[in-house]
């Protein structure tokens, strides 16, 4: 079998992220006071909290109670805007799928999201789906290279990031990491490492 290799998914297969201007009308907030509690919560959320409790810390810190309906509201509106995808990077996926190079997908991503991305068409290239919801631990923790290794069967792979320390964790952990700029940096990286001509 040819050498694995493991994508992220924010801002490397996603073209954006959240529609934070959305989110922060439905709480009936400006962006600015939403955007900081978006992000603060976000690691614990990433690591499996239930997402009405979130939501809820969200809440609280931008002065506005959440309720359970909105919550889901929340949750299918940030889901939405994570789904955008770029068409260089899916291309990408495909190229190396026809190649027969087996991907895998790791991700720091509420559980719920990964059970969205598992529904697209893009996704079916993907041999396995990590999500670090599911497992309590997440990018760049020790815990997480070792749940995707056990995934695997094998730490031989070559994983792709737009964050320099998830990449610099997969490389403490065995992994060869590549700093994700462009979908046509990363071809021309894998090329050179024999993966695709």
């Amino acid at each position: 079998m040819s050498r694995w290799v493991v994508f992220d998914y924010g801002n490397v297969i996603s073209e954006t992220h959240a529609d934070l201007d959305r989110l922060a009308a439905l709480l009936a907030v400006p962006r600015e006071r939403f955007t900081g509690p978006y992000w603060a919560f976000r690691d614990a959320y990433d690591r499996g909290e239930p997402e009405e409790e979130y939501w809820r810390s969200v809440g609280r810190a931008a002065g506005v109670e959440v309720s359970g309906e909105l919550a889901r509201e929340l949750t299918a509106v940030d889901t939405e805007g994570w789904l955008v995808t770029s068409p260089a990077s899916v291309a990408l996926v495909e190229e190396l799928a026809a190649a027969g190079v087996p991907l895998a997908l790791l991700s720091n991503a509420p559980s719920a999201f990964g059970r969205a991305v598992a529904r697209q068409p893009w996704a079916r290239h993907f041999r396995h789906l990590v999500f670090s919801g599911d497992h309590g631990a997440a990018k760049p923790a020790p815990a997480i290279w070792a749940v995707l290794a056990d995934r695997l069967g094998t730490r031989d792979c070559v994983f792709l990031d737009d964050r320099e320390e998830n990449v610099a964790g997969a490389t403490e952990a065995g992994l060869t990491g590549i700093h994700w700029r462009t979908a046509s940096h990363a071809r021309a990286e894998l090329v050179e490492l024999g993966l695709l001509t």
